[in-house]
């Protein structure tokens, strides 16, 4: 039972980013423990009805039966090498990522990237011809759509970030974004087509959240604010706690102090490598508070 606490804990104290890996994680795990269940009943067909379920379907028909698909599929793997990069890829970008937006934004670029993913793979199957034979069987499972979404946002929002890679040495973020485009979405199209169809959604979205984000819009602040609201009404209600306040001692003046100004050096510091723009909301406001304290 540690061990299970343990992960309890380190998933209700993790952000968002690490709560979106350990989803695909948790989802990954049930379907290779209804493998082995399959397996010791001998009814292999019990895991392929388990990964339909979540799977999204190219039909339209069967779409309509499922439509928690749309949500489900981008959370689920049948492949260890699937999961693997994917959430190796999230963690990397999705790191990068937080550092000049907030985890908010992520988790909506995550979920409506995937969307577009599963709204682009659908439409194709169903219009072009190529698919025709193919429509009824079809199915799409995992993060990659959304995943893409996450490393193009972030990508498009600060293209002069430089990352150092193994016998390469530092290559800029918007180099590497399209090249993990071009070989995951467009080399090869003929196989995993439709998978690459919702690669290529995914990319499309996370260029344009950051577009719209530029022009003073947020195209995901619908879907935080329905996530806000489901996760108020599982939230326990807060007791009124009473406490009194101790006075404050030159050292945990100083060391308050010390806090700010290193929070302050950060943003300096992104400044710098971003500018002000690349700034959250929040960075903005704190710098603001600063400066008309010392006022």
């Amino acid at each position: 039972m540690g061990l299970w606490n343990d992960i309890k804990e380190s998933f209700r104290k993790g952000n968002y980013l690490i709560r979106l890996i350990y989803i695909n994680i948790a989802v990954f795990i049930a379907i290779a423990v209804m493998s082995v269940i399959a397996f010791l009943m001998k009814n292999p067909l019990l895991t392929e009805k388990s990964i339909h379920l979540l799977a999204i379907p190219a039909s339209l028909k069967l779409l309509l039966v499922k439509p928690w698909t749309i949500i489900t599929y981008m959370f689920t793997h049948k492949d260890i090498w699937h999961i693997l990069f994917n959430m190796l890829w999230l963690y990397w970008f999705g790191k990068i990522f937080l550092e000049y937006l907030d985890q908010k934004k992520l988790v909506a670029v995550y979920l409506l990237g995937g969307i577009c993913g599963a709204i682009l793979f659908v439409l194709s199957f169903n219009i072009f011809p190529a698919f025709t034979e193919q429509l009824d069987i079809s199915v799409a499972i995992g993060a990659s759509a959304s995943v893409m979404a996450v490393v193009m946002a972030i990508a498009v929002y600060v293209p002069n970030y430089s990352i150092t890679l193994f016998l390469l040495g530092r290559i800029k973020i918007i180099y590497i974004a399209l090249g993990i485009f071009v070989l995951t979405s467009v080399m090869d199209f003929s196989v995993n087509s439709g998978g690459k169809l919702a690669h290529m959604g995914g990319a499309l979205f996370g260029y344009l959240y950051i577009v719209s984000m530029r022009k003073g819009r947020d195209p995901g602040k619908w879907i935080n604010s329905i996530i806000d609201s489901i996760s108020t009404i599982f939230r326990p209600a807060k007791k009124m706690k009473v406490t009194h306040k101790k006075p404050v001692t030159d050292y945990d003046y100083n060391k308050t102090k010390a806090e700010r100004q290193a929070k302050i050096n950060k943003i300096l510091e992104k400044i710098s490598r971003g500018g002000y723009d690349s700034l959250t909301r929040e960075e903005k406001d704190f710098l603001f508070r600063e400066s008309q304290n010392k006022n």
